[in-house]
């Protein structure tokens, strides 16, 4: 009787892997060895700590709480950065031409209205001034001459009619000795020429006089037009003389000083100096004429300086522009061409200053302009 064979053992898979026993023919058909797993994370380093959760949720909590508060706050206003600060400026010129002898400012100096900038050589002035009262007295002694000659112009009337009645009593008696034959022809013929002769001296006369009673006409001034002319020209020389001092007409700070040179030949209405009025400064800020809808006069801004970075001043749109950059421009553009390219215009807008700023003011700055819509217009 053939005796069974005892039973396989099934192999126990907890055992290690090393341990299997794995007959000759099959082990050149096994499989290939898979990569060793990992072994597992443990729980401390499988949950994330509170930093990685604060960076995990605040961070796009601020974002969206910071496009938020953009979003809400765009909606309220309207900036720009095409904004720069204005002053009036006056250019100082002589009205007069000569040589520079005094220069009494400097560069960024602070002059008050009515001070003296600079004075022009006056001697030629004052000599025009001479001469035009010399004029005057010219003038003086011909309408004095004009009297004398008006006083002896009766004089001669009176002798001319003296003459006449004379020449007509001789040739009347000449007549009648003509009739009876007691005169000649020639005798008649003289007296009748001497009557001729006194009535042409007559109208000589009386001509000479109206001639002197026209020269000393007076106008409506009642003063002779020769000596008003010549009072004219001395009034014109004394201005001609005080306009060689040249002095501010405003106050403000001296600017472009730097062409007054001692001995430097000034010419008339060239400008020589600029005052800027520092104290009334504003700003000119160029808005896209798509932030105008909701932009009134009196709504308040804020302005601040690319040269004093973290200073803000107040202040309110005090006028908008009444035509864009463009208008007013040298060369304005011209749209009526088949190219045309529509582009944002640019309006400019004032703004004038609600409080005295900390730092100096200076033309031309930038300026960062934010002006507060939210409001509305009244």
């Amino acid at each position: 009787m053939d005796q069974l064979a005892p039973p396989r053992r099934k192999p126990d898979h907890a055992a290690p892997r090393s341990e299997e026993v794995v007959p000759p023919k099959a082990a050149s058909k096994a499989a290939p060895k898979a990569d060793p797993v990992p072994p597992p994370a443990t729980a401390a380093e499988a949950k994330p700590g509170w930093r990685a959760r604060a960076l995990m949720f605040g961070v796009p909590l601020v974002l969206a709480a910071a496009g938020g508060w953009y979003w809400l706050a765009s909606g309220g206003s309207v900036s720009t950065d095409n904004a720069y600060i204005q002053m009036d400026k006056v250019s100082v010129a002589a009205e007069v031409g000569g040589l520079i002898t005094e220069v009494a400012i400097r560069e960024g100096q602070e002059v008050e209205k009515g001070q003296l900038l600079f004075r022009i050589d006056g001697h030629p002035y004052a000599l025009t001034v001479a001469q035009a009262n010399a004029a005057i007295d010219s003038a003086t002694v011909d309408v004095g001459n004009l009297s004398a000659s008006l006083a002896a112009t009766a004089v001669d009337i009176q002798a001319a009619r003296e003459d006449i009645a004379f020449a007509e009593s001789n040739f009347q008696r000449q007549a009648a000795l003509m009739d009876k034959g007691f005169t000649t022809r020639a005798a008649y013929d003289a007296s009748k020429h001497a009557v001729e002769q006194a009535r042409a001296r007559l109208a000589q006369a009386q001509a000479s006089a109206a001639e002197a009673r026209a020269k000393l006409a007076t106008g409506t001034g009642g003063t002779n037009p020769q000596v008003a002319a010549a009072r004219v020209r001395r009034a014109q020389a004394q201005v001609d003389l005080g306009r060689t001092e040249v002095r501010a007409p405003s106050a403000g700070r001296v600017a472009e000083s730097d062409r007054l040179q001692l001995g430097q030949m000034m010419v008339a209405g060239l400008p020589a100096v600029t005052l800027v009025d520092t104290a009334h400064p504003w700003v000119e800020a160029n808005f896209k004429e798509t932030d105008l809808a909701h932009m009134c006069v009196g709504q308040p801004a804020e302005m601040r300086f690319d040269a004093y970075p973290g200073l803000k001043v107040r202040g309110h749109v005090q006028t908008i522009g009444a035509g864009t950059g463009s208008e007013f421009s040298v060369l304005p553009a011209q749209n009526a061409t088949g190219n045309w390219v529509k582009v944002t215009q640019r309006v400019p807008v004032r703004i004038a200053f609600d409080e005295a700023p900390k730092r100096a003011m200076i033309a031309g700055l930038s300026t960062e302009v934010t002006v507060i819509t939210s409001g509305g217009c009244n």
